[in-house]
């Protein structure tokens, strides 16, 4: 499928990623720590007991800065820093263990960052180990983490392996050595191969390489040169993500904007890839991300089993995602909470027994009902949306849905909307024209990436 020019320049518009509903910008921040507490409790007797607890721990050191990079980071060589950040997610996860009337079933961990692997293998096991001493791994249980390939060792993949991870991903982003040098992110073939070599004779079942388009330098040759050297790996999954230019949050982005590709460059870059990944042997799993044919996430769409949280596309249906570490954020299915961003004011609060929230949303009804529709259209093309909704959507919305269903994007059969095949490349345009809290507050729209 390649995309028509005139439809990408026509919907290539700023719009939520859809990580969540209500998105960030839009939350009310109306959240209190006693409420947390309450819808916390809540949450895990409605959900936790029988679907587990999914927790997604940030480490957001780095030892130098990737300029392309959105991540809250810190970047430092400084060994000392890592110890008294792991007893602060020891002392928050303690915290939340206190609310539960019984031992927590954990049904997966993934480590984000910054650079997880910035931190020692001893530190990682001293994290890992310490919180399943106090829990109960679940026998489906995921256990995930983001590995630069410059500094992941054998040790930490050994170490991770050991603890139960099974799932690793690498961020590539790309392979030609003038785009690393622009986005200062240098990793030679040699260096991921080994770390994919090792990962493999370790027994990882599932290995992720992230990919991104639209970067200083890229042209269609390179992203071949960049495929061919993948499909040498032949990773489990692929995402391909549009590099997000937002230099007024990213500073950093400034340095290669003149190197930028056009905006029909960019599409030729996108749709390059894609063609090179279907002609790979790859599936489409769902916005930005693919997988082989024999992967769950594979499976799981076409049983209409997948999922999506903060983390992304995933086969686990824990409704309760407990964030640790600065800002990280936290989804129980009835409120998000952010944690604290600046990492000094996060280890003093929770290191005095305090909670570190920063800002919060508790979801009302609508929300809730907003929310799955627009998963529903991210992870199965397909949702009932309540008349509710139709009734509040504004009379822009109904129009841009009428002109997308002539340009075959979408149908509608009320109460039924389906994406079409070529409608999924514009899936977060369409779930914006269901997205009440975005049409009550357009002032918001331009902190949002362009979709394509």
């Amino acid at each position: 499928m390649i995309l028509s020019a005139d439809l990408v320049q026509k919907y290539n518009r700023p719009a939520p990623r859809y990580t969540s509903y209500p998105t960030l910008p839009l939350w009310e921040n109306t959240l209190q720590t006693g409420d947390w507490e309450e819808l916390v409790k809540k949450a895990f007797l409605l959900f936790g007991k029988e679907e587990g607890i999914s927790i997604y721990i940030h480490l957001p050191f780095c030892e130098s800065l990737c300029t392309y990079c959105g991540c809250n980071k810190r970047i430092t060589k400084n060994e000392a820093v890592k110890s008294p950040y792991i007893q602060a997610l020891l002392a928050e996860w303690k915290k939340y263990t206190l609310l539960f009337d019984e031992k927590p079933k954990i049904a997966g961990i993934h480590l984000g960052g910054g650079t997880p692997t910035f931190f020692d293998p001893g530190n990682l096991y001293d994290l890992i180990s310490s919180i399943l001493r106090v829990s109960e791994r679940m026998p489906n249980a995921e256990f995930s983490f983001e590995g630069h390939p410059n500094n992941t060792s054998f040790a930490h993949l050994t170490t991770l392996k050991d603890l139960g991870f099974d799932r690793v991903s690498f961020g590539i982003q790309d392979f030609n050595e003038q785009v690393q040098t622009a986005i200062h992110r240098i990793q030679p073939f040699g260096k991921v191969k080994y770390v994919t070599d090792s990962a493999r004779v370790l027994g990882f079942s599932s290995i992720n390489f992230d990919l991104i388009y639209g970067l200083p330098h890229q042209t269609p040759e390179s992203i071949r040169d960049t495929f061919t050297k993948v499909h040498s790996l032949k990773p489990d999954r692929i995402a391909f993500y549009s590099y997000a230019h937002l230099p007024g949050a990213f500073p950093a982005q400034k340095s290669f904007e003149q190197f930028l590709p056009s905006e029909k460059g960019k599409r030729e870059l996108y749709e390059t890839g894609r063609a090179l990944l279907i002609e790979m042997g790859y599936k489409e799993v769902g916005m930005d991300h693919f997988a082989l044919p024999d992967d769950p996430l594979v499976t799981a769409k076409s049983k209409g089993n997948l999922h999506r949280n903060f983390m992304g596309y995933t086969t686990l249906p824990s409704k309760l995602l407990i964030g640790l570490g600065a800002s990280s954020i936290s989804d129980i299915y009835l409120a998000y909470a952010q944690n604290e961003k600046r990492i000094d004011s996060y280890q003093s609060e929770v290191l005095i027994g305090n909670w570190a929230l920063q800002k919060g949303h508790i979801l009302s009804q609508k929300d809730i009902q907003v929310r799955n529709s627009i998963l529903d259209l991210i992870c199965k093309k397909q949702a009932e949306i309540p008349q509710e909704i139709w009734d509040e959507l504004t009379d822009n919305q109904l129009d841009n849905l009428r002109e997308m269903e002539q340009d075959q994007l979408i149908s509608i059969t009320s109460p039924i909307l389906t994406v079409s095949t070529e409608g999924m490349s514009f899936v977060r345009n369409i779930c914006a024209q269901i997205d009440l809290r975005l049409a009550s507050d357009q002032t918001k729209k331009e902190l949002f990436s362009k979709t394509i």
